[in-house]
């Protein structure tokens, strides 16, 4: 493995940082909507890491849905200052360490101390760090870290809360393990691209008719996986999910998303209404709310339980079998084959937002805003956007 030679390069000092609150007015077109969050403003809270290059800043941020966004803000100005004054390469040795750091502080920690906004802060400086080292490096991210040895990923690794599963010695053997494919992996995936879905089409404040379009688009764009969003009504997701099969057909991928809004006896009830359109089922609730004993029931007679979702967190299977990847129902029951689930399309930004910009802007419904309270005539108008504040040591 090539590596640059980083002692040929000038010191790199991190001597400052910027915060950006960003807004987009996503709840005038019901963009982002689902059963948990039915107007949202998808939000950022930015971070933007000077160094003593002018032409050399890290960038991170957190996701956030509107209120709130101010919030994370704040963390990051309080988590930041760890950071100023070091030496670039002294935290790229022990990026790691850097998480520790971070999220061992005592007081900030009492607020934490790994969840929440200080959880969502401590992600948005930690990338701008890891940002800062791909630029450093001349790398895309991703081919940075593809290019760590085993020994350096096990050290990113925080195992506290892994180690009765998976020791660093068990993880550090399963990477050495598939070391020897590494190079044909990435091969392949500069040839054929990583698989990737889109959810554009069925944020759940579409109509019929947007929903029948977004699909169509979906399929013109090659994309063999539609998600939907479901879970406020079983009667409006039947409709809309006999609308978005039509269009897909049999053999296209069909992905719900609950939001974790159902209870255990509503997520296995609800499926199994829906479990005839053959789709998969993200986030149908709450992990934490759902006894041990009961997180291996399926649906009466096997057919589809519910799947954990893409986030870690709260997209937990309320009555999967957790072990499993999500599959259809016909494949429950299946062995697993390589490629078996694999969406087969080029990754365009991961789960697209929708287009919008053609889009008659349609304000939600008064009893949604009122419920959701997103607040967006307050969103920052894209030209006052950059209104960063900066953080220097010298000036303070």
């Amino acid at each position: 493995m090539v590596r640059a030679d980083v002692s040929a390069m000038p010191e790199v000092l991190i001597t400052g940082f910027d915060t950006v609150d960003v807004r987009f007015p996503t709840s005038l077109r019901l963009d982002g909507s689902d059963a948990m969050n039915p107007a949202p403003d998808y939000s950022a809270a930015y971070v933007i890491l000077r160094t003593n290059d002018p032409n050399l800043e890290g960038h991170g941020f957190c996701f956030t849905i509107g209120r709130g966004t101010e919030i994370c803000v704040q963390a990051i100005r309080a988590l930041a200052p760890v950071v100023v004054g070091e030496k670039a390469e002294d935290l790229f040795a022990d990026m790691g360490g850097l998480w520790r750091r971070l999220v061992g502080d005592s007081q900030l920690r009492w607020l934490g101390p790994e969840k929440g906004v200080i959880h969502l802060a401590t992600a948005a400086v930690v990338n701008a760090v890891w940002d800062l080292y791909a630029k450093t490096r001349g790398k895309p991210l991703w081919k940075l870290l593809a290019d760590l040895d085993p020994e350096e990923i096990v050290a990113l690794v925080d195992f506290r809360y892994l180690s009765d599963a998976l020791t660093p010695d068990e993880a550090l053997e399963l990477l050495r393990v598939r070391a020897g494919g590494r190079a044909e992996r990435e091969a392949h995936l500069a040839a054929a691209g990583y698989p990737a879905y889109d959810t554009s089409p069925g944020w759940l404040g579409y109509d019929d008719d947007k929903l029948r379009r977004r699909c169509r688009e979906a399929v013109t764009a090659g994309f063999t996986h539609v998600k939907v969003k479901v879970g406020a009504s079983i009667e409006d997701d039947l409709r809309r999910l006999r609308v978005a099969r039509e269009v897909l057909g049999p053999d296209r991928g069909l992905l719900l998303d609950a939001n974790q809004v159902w209870s255990v006896p509503e997520a296995i009830a609800w499926m199994g209404e829906l479990a005839p359109f053959e789709p998969w089922c993200a986030q149908p609730g709450d992990v934490q709310a759902v006894p041990a004993g009961r997180r291996g029931r399926c649906l009466p007679g096997g057919r589809l339980p519910p799947r954990r979702g893409q986030r870690g967190r709260g997209g937990a299977a309320a009555c999967g079998q957790v072990r499993r990847p999500s599959l259809p129902a016909r494949w429950w029951r299946r062995p697993l084959r390589a490629g078996r689930a694999s969406v087969g399309v080029r990754l365009r930004g991961g789960e697209r937002l929708a287009r919008g910009a053609h889009d008659r802007v349609r304000r939600p419904p008064a009893p949604a805003l009122r419920r959701a309270g997103t607040g967006h005539q307050r969103s920052l108008p894209a030209a006052t956007l950059p209104r960063l504040r900066s953080h220097d040591p010298a000036s303070a």
